[in-house]
């Protein structure tokens, strides 16, 4: 274990936990709701009325409450599908889902930047695979043409807002082209949830879509500023999960007042239009800066802006030196991310002022012009 540490270590990829200081620039609390004081007095609420403040079991021995079927039936109602099943986690959520549905019969195609909870998932399953450049609906396009042929169920595996990326797939036309060749669709709406669409219902709702694919995902964890996460679909898929997802059979329930704090968390954020079309303007309107000042942004248009550095040691520098500057920033490398592509992943939050990514802006520049300085004294030495 040692020897593995020293070698994260010297390829500037050892990992710490950290307390956030600072201008938060790396929450998934989008719409601010975590400090909210009316959510916090829902809480409250829901802790005096609960039964208990423990789970006890899982939902199958003694861990059930009738609050966990009156936030699914919520959830589901909200998201326009028949049913929904929730789970303690959204990694347990992916992984419950894609190991349960799939088997080795089946040929999963998935998008090369999909999170770990999904990778992991399908390969529980024993599924074949497929992975397919992000975003590439030309290349997945033709790989399921010469798939055509083969026996096995298909399912096409996305993330709708990549967490690394920021950038948002084209759900119409991936589920046209999921339908053409009789594959299922999959989505992960783990950024998109409360953030992204009409009352926040997402990506694949915003599109019209939620009728026409095999399941989703939504965590509560991120905007809705609580925990676990709901796996949305036909009322026989949710079924199915109980008798068969593992990571829902063998786990122990979230205590009921969890359901009360969702049920609040949502009813709030369905009101927060006003504030989900700011906090994207301001989002979109902080990358273009970047961009016109030369830094690689990709091609996002989401809450997350992400600047690629490149090497390792770079973005740690960077984080480092914005640290100083007073705002909490994380480097994220590899193998989170490809090599080479280490960067500093910005999440825009209701909570960050404009003058704060105005002066983030100029920090960047700070530290672009320190970096050359210190790179062309070094040129010089050698």
């Amino acid at each position: 274990m040692n020897a593995a540490l020293r070698g994260l270590e010297a390829h500037s990829q050892r990992r710490s936990l950290v307390e956030v200081a600072g201008v938060n620039l790396c929450s998934n609390d989008y719409l601010g709701l975590a400090a909210s004081a009316e959510l916090r007095a829902a809480v409250v609420e829901a802790v005096e009325r609960a039964s208990r403040v423990g789970g006890t079991g899982s939902r199958l021995l003694s861990g059930h409450s009738a609050v966990w079927d009156a936030v699914e039936e919520e959830f589901a109602e909200f998201l326009g599908v028949e049913a929904a099943l929730y789970f303690g986690s959204g990694y347990t959520a992916n992984v419950g889902l894609l190991s349960a549905v799939m088997s080795e019969d089946d040929l999963v195609f998935s998008d090369e930047s999909n999170h770990a909870s999904l990778i992991d998932g399908i390969r529980l399953s024993g599924a074949r695979k497929v992975i397919y450049p992000h975003l590439d609906l030309n290349f997945l396009e033709r790989a399921l043409r010469e798939y055509a042929a083969d026996g096995g169920r298909k399912f096409i595996v996305t993330e709708t807002v990549f967490s690394m990326d920021g950038d948002v797939t084209p759900v119409s036309e991936l589920v046209a082209l999921a339908e053409r060749f009789g594959a299922e669709v999959i989505l992960d709406e783990a950024h998109a949830t409360a953030v992204h669409g009409a009352g926040g219902r997402g990506i694949g709702a915003s599109a019209g879509v939620s009728d026409r694919i095999f399941a989703s995902t939504h965590t509560c964890g991120k905007a809705l500023a609580s925990a676990g996460a709901f796996v949305c679909g036909a009322a026989g898929l949710r079924e199915y999960l109980i008798n068969h997802a593992r990571t829902f059979i063998f786990s122990t329930a979230m205590p009921p007042y969890m359901a009360g704090q969702i049920s609040a968390a949502l009813r709030m954020s369905m009101r927060m239009d006003e504030e989900r079309a700011a906090l994207l303007a301001r989002s979109r309107e902080l990358a273009a800066n970047f961009r016109a000042r030369g830094w690689r942004t990709g091609d996002g248009a989401s809450q997350i802006v992400p600047v690629i550095v490149g090497e390792n040691e770079e973005a740690v520098a960077a984080a480092e030196f914005l640290l100083g500057q007073g705002f909490a920033v994380r480097a994220i490398r590899p193998p989170t991310v490809r090599e080479g592509t280490a960067r500093l992943r910005f999440s825009v939050t209701c909570g960050i002022a404009a003058s704060e990514l105005a002066r983030l802006e100029v920090c960047m520049e700070s530290w672009r012009a320190e970096r050359n300085t210190r790179t062309h004294a070094f040129a010089e030495r050698a």
